[in-house]
């Protein structure tokens, strides 16, 4: 019997969806349709390429009712917040769209030398090879795909077990659009399959969003091959209140930041400094709204936090909490007053932990879960110290109404995007990108574009006389 990838539920431990992966043989097919539609592709401009892919929005706007349903099945978000990743892949899809031409440009030199032109084009790479997750899993496929196509390359989406069908939402799409055929395709991959693609050099980029061991095999299976990947793993994103924060609208955002989609967020909120000034209210206020969850099945309209992706994940965070409590740390929500918490289940109480420290990993390893330590500090050296003191470095973000004191801060921050008075955001205008263990690479912006197309020199010497 074949090996097959299957999809249970976080909802009730059904089985959801249930694929036979691909063979060989379709996996070698897939390849050539891709390098034969490419050929094509790269030679339409960009300006056709572009619009004709943004036509990816309003295809999936088309499937709103169904993508927020399925979420919930597939990965446990409230049905109330599922539709809402398409907001997101509207803003990112449009946002490189619109820069595509500038952006894919040929760039001049800055010197005129008569007698000759002289200009760097942007060309595609080929193969891009997007593997992605599931915790955002429209948005985190829209990151390498859009600007792929649009720059010229054909894409092979290889997308989570958890969220098969979201691969199958991006090939009904583009097929409804009518995009060469061959130029996109979603197909059903193991592990083993997913590396021997990469270690054989059959594709030229890879796009991996995920955990830092997966990087790091992705990695070792593009030696040699010469293969490029672009690589956003692990987060423990910090947040630092200083001592002028507008304390209510810091805890408002910050509690959002933390628990929304059960804390299963790249750039979620996991650890949180506070000026000393601020600290009391600020844990108070922030207890008192996270207490204001509702726990439950994500099908529920009432429901505000739905059940973690998987059971082993949900797992991970108990663990980091007993270990924190058992050291000395405050817990401040009763599990008990979440009456869908239950133990060996994917519900999890969202929880609030003082007390903590940095010899804790619920402080220093990824927790990706509805858990947030806080502690109290001095000043800005002393926030500064601990926000670096991570083996990660996506996000960090300064709450103040000082903006010299949050670039002043946000300087000495060892990390890929520093936030003020916001967290839990992709500007699709700012390059998306982490320092560290969470990775290399670049997405989204016009830099994004760089990662996804190689340059390639022509000096023409216009006269032999």
């Amino acid at each position: 019997m074949s090996a097959r990838i299957q999809c249970i539920s976080p909802v009730d431990g059904s089985l959801y969806v249930d694929r036979p992966v691909a063979t060989p043989s379709e996996i070698d097919a897939a390849l050539a349709r891709a390098r034969a539609a490419q050929k094509a592709w790269r030679r339409v401009p960009v300006g056709e390429r572009a619009r004709l892919v943004g036509g990816l929005v309003e295809a999936m706007k088309a499937m709103g009712n169904r993508i927020g349903e399925e979420l919930a099945w597939q990965m446990g978000r409230p049905i109330r917040y599922g539709q809402g990743e398409l907001r997101g892949v509207e803003e990112r899809t449009n946002y490189m769209v619109g820069i595509a031409e500038e952006a894919l440009a040929p760039v001049l030199p800055k010197d005129v030398r008569p007698g000759f032109e002289r200009y760097v084009t942007r060309g595609p790479l080929g193969i891009v090879f997007t593997i992605a997750p599931w915790n955002y899993p429209y948005l985190t496929t829209v990151n390498s795909v859009v600007p792929a196509l649009i720059a010229g390359n054909a894409v092979i989406l290889k997308h989570a077990a958890q969220t098969l069908l979201v691969g199958d939402r991006f090939q009904e799409a583009f097929d409804r659009i009518g995009l060469p055929a061959g130029l996109f395709q979603h197909l059903v991959l193991s592990h083993d399959q997913t590396i021997g693609i990469i270690a054989g050099g059959h594709v030229n980029h890879v796009a991996f969003t995920g955990s830092v061991p997966a990087g790091r095999a992705i990695e070792r299976a593009c030696a040699g091959t010469f293969t490029t990947c672009g690589l956003e793993l692990g987060g423990k994103d910090p947040a630092y209140v200083m001592a002028d924060a507008n304390l209510p609208f810091a805890v408002e955002n910050l509690v959002d930041g933390a628990f929304f989609n059960s804390g299963q967020c790249c750039c979620g909120i996991e650890r949180i400094y506070v000026h000393e000034s601020l600290y009391d209210g600020f844990v108070q206020g922030f207890v008192d709204l996270t207490a204001k969850y509702v726990l439950g099945s994500p099908l529920s309209a009432d429901t505000t936090l739905g059940p973690m992706a998987r059971t082993n994940l949900a797992d991970v965070v108990r663990r980091q909490t007993a270990e924190a409590i058992a050291a000395g740390a405050t817990a401040h929500l009763d599990p008990a007053a979440f009456p869908e918490n239950r133990d060996g289940s994917p519900y999890l109480a969202p929880q609030v932990l003082t007390g903590v420290g940095h010899a804790m990993s619920v402080m220093t390893e990824e927790s990706f879960g509805p858990v947030v330590g806080i502690m109290k500090v001095k000043d800005d050296a002393e926030a500064i110290g601990l926000m670096n003191d991570s083996p990660y470095g996506l996000t960090a973000s300064i709450w103040t109404e000082d903006v010299a004191a949050a670039k002043r801060v946000g300087e000495e921050v060892e990390t890929g995007t520093v936030y003020m008075n916001r967290c839990d955001y992709l500007d699709p205008g700012l390059v998306w990108t982490g320092v560290k263990d969470t990775g290399h690479g670049a997405a989204l912006s016009a830099i994004g574009y760089d990662a996804l197309t190689r340059p390639k020199s022509y000096h023409l010497r216009l006269t032999t006389n």
